[in-house]
């Protein structure tokens, strides 16, 4: 008994791996919705290439303390950048990754129904048929010629065709959902490794900038160095500004005055003062520096708001204070905002009072991730602080 149910099995399995052998290949093709993924590495890849354009202006120039410090503030944001870039594409491999598991098991699922299925349609015909189908399975040279002739196999050969056809293709389907599980696999890996040495070249370049910094802080010579090239771009900063009040304001709204809202305005970041308005002296040094606006080092968050509505009179990179915001609030008025990382607005942009507007960064300062903030009437720098709202 047990010898007849043995056979009868094999000559199943034979019967069946004819019938797997008869039908073309069918590709299934997996779909996954990756375009948030997409976006945000299209974004990042601008973003880079921007950086990579300034760095490269950069380095044409003259060689000097300030250069070289926004150099390495340039080159530290493209590395952070890239890193994000590796993060990115981590979670979109981890998401493939993901749907790739989920869909093997699907497959596998619908494989061990698939079999049952063929199963009772081969169990049918061997009922039915006259064929000694292990005869069949060694000796037979053209399956297909065979089916054409043999009218069992023909006729179930049509009748079954779908769940035939739909078990190879979930067959192969399944054998490349494996090939590309492994290849996700190795491709994190190599993202992970990549991801882990460009920590490295940033904690490398975090570590330079903080040597130069303290040479910066320290050394007498290259602290007068820094004041004589502060004061240059204090007039290049000052150029810009006259070029921007001879444009005129055009809103398509009719602004709030600025004026109006002294000693009320919300603060661009939350954090603490490290510089104020107005002259500063340098103990060690004796010397005196002008400080036209305060800088702000924020607590955690790091979004850069707007402080009333206005125009974006300038965004770009502006040499000694990073990426720069100048926003034209009407009537003469302007707010500063430096040391910026991200830029979330355009030169042409029109923002609401508390709209972001960047992210805080560090290039071309010396205490870190800090906001440069500064206001403007006509010519005249203010004190921000007698218009922000007190805390």
């Amino acid at each position: 008994m047990r010898d007849s149910c043995a056979r009868y099995t094999i000559r199943i399995q034979a019967f069946l791996c004819i019938f797997l052998f008869i039908f073309a290949f069918i590709p299934a093709d997996q779909q996954t919705d990756i375009s948030q993924y997409q976006r945000k590495m299209k974004e990042i890849a601008l973003q880079i290439e921007r950086i990579k354009h300034i760095l490269t202006e950069e380095m044409r120039r003259e060689t000097s303390i300030l250069a070289q410090l926004d150099q390495i503030g340039l080159k530290k944001e493209l590395a952070r950048k890239e890193i994000a870039m590796y993060n990115t594409r981590l979670r979109k491999a981890n998401s493939e990754l993901s749907d790739i598991q989920e869909r093997i098991i699907i497959l596998q699922s619908k494989l061990d129904n698939g079999k049952q299925s063929i199963s009772k349609i081969v169990v049918t015909l061997y009922k039915f048929g006259e064929l000694n189908y292990l005869d069949l399975l060694f000796q037979v040279k053209d399956i297909k010629g065979l089916v054409a002739e043999n009218k069992n196999l023909t006729l179930l050969a049509k009748t079954q065709e779908k769940i035939l056809y739909d078990y190879i293709a979930t067959m192969n389907e399944l054998k490349e959902a494996e090939k590309g599980l492994q290849s996700k696999k190795q491709e994190i890996a190599r993202l992970l490794a990549s991801a882990k040495d460009k920590r490295l070249e940033l904690a490398n370049k975090e570590q330079k900038s903080r040597s130069l910094i303290n040479k910066i802080k320290q050394d007498k010579q290259i602290h007068k160095q820094r004041l004589e090239e502060l004061n240059e771009r204090h007039k290049e900063l000052q150029n810009l500004l006259k070029r921007i009040l001879t444009q005129e304001s055009v809103f398509p709204f009719v602004p709030s005055p600025l004026y109006e809202k002294k000693g009320k305005l919300d603060w661009p970041i939350p954090g603490s003062i490290i510089s104020r308005f107005g002259t500063k002296h340098h103990p060690k040094f004796n010397t005196r520096t002008q400080n036209n606006g305060i800088e702000i080092s924020p607590r955690t968050d790091l979004v850069v708001k707007a402080i009333h509505p206005a125009s974006v009179a300038y965004s770009d990179y502006f040499r000694g204070y990073g990426n720069l915001i100048i926003l034209d609030h009407g009537m003469k008025y302007y707010t500063l905002y430096g040391h910026c990382a991200d830029l979330l607005v355009k030169k042409g942009d029109f923002v609401d009072a508390g709209q972001a507007i960047a992210y805080v960064g560090d290039i071309g300062s010396l205490e870190g991730k800090t906001l440069y903030f500064a206001i403007r009437f006509r010519d005249k720098f203010l004190n921000p602080l007698q218009w922000l709202k007190r805390r």
